[in-house]
């Protein structure tokens, strides 16, 4: 009667530890930003006016920016066009809703390698939509970047005041029509 007795107990154990068990699958959706993003800066004068640039970078979720290119419309006395002209470096931190919606943070530093001037594109505020699903990275589209920027001239850099303002970062060409909120957000600072 004890053996039937321990083995019932144990049986009942068995059942009661199964009942606790948790579902470990991911109710996360991970996304990829990538592709040509295009920065218009608003504010600053002179050669702190010609800081509106193109780059290309990677990155899914969080972490530092895979930046495989970075060119200036405009050469000035701030930074210079070219191969190997800036350093860049940069980090997001976004997340996707349920509804695809994708928020979060994303800044970029941008160092001339001939004169080191720094502009810093400040932590601004992400927005997207994703197509990913809990089991697919999706990817980032009409992604959009709003924040404030500074500059520091390089040392004995003639012609580069120190500035700053208000910047746009679009995703591709046909997403840098920023929306009313993004127009009103890119004003001169006061």
């Amino acid at each position: 009667m004890k053996k039937l007795a321990l083995v019932v107990l144990l049986a009942l154990e068995l059942v009661v530890c199964g009942c606790g068990a948790t579902n470990n699958t991911s109710n996360t959706t991970d996304t990829q930003a990538t592709g040509n993003w295009e920065a218009l800066l608003t504010g600053g004068t002179d050669q702190a006016s010609l800081l509106n640039f193109v780059t290309t970078f990677t990155v899914t979720n969080s972490g530092p920016l895979d930046i495989t290119g970075l060119a200036f419309f405009n050469q000035g006395a701030c930074f210079a066009t070219g191969t190997d002209a800036e350093n860049a470096t940069g980090n997001a931190n976004f997340s996707t809703s349920s509804t695809n919606t994708v928020n979060g943070t994303l800044n970029l530093t941008v160092t001339s390698a001939t004169n080191g001037s720094v502009l810093t594109l400040n932590p601004g505020s992400l927005t997207g939509n994703s197509n990913g699903t809990t089991t697919t990275t999706g990817t980032l589209s009409n992604g959009v970047v709003i924040g404030t920027w500074t500059l520091t001239p390089g040392t004995g850099v003639k012609g580069c005041n120190a500035a700053q303002g208000n910047y746009l970062l679009c995703q591709n060409a046909t997403t840098c029509t920023p929306s009313t909120a993004a127009a009103l957000a890119i004003r001169k600072p006061e």
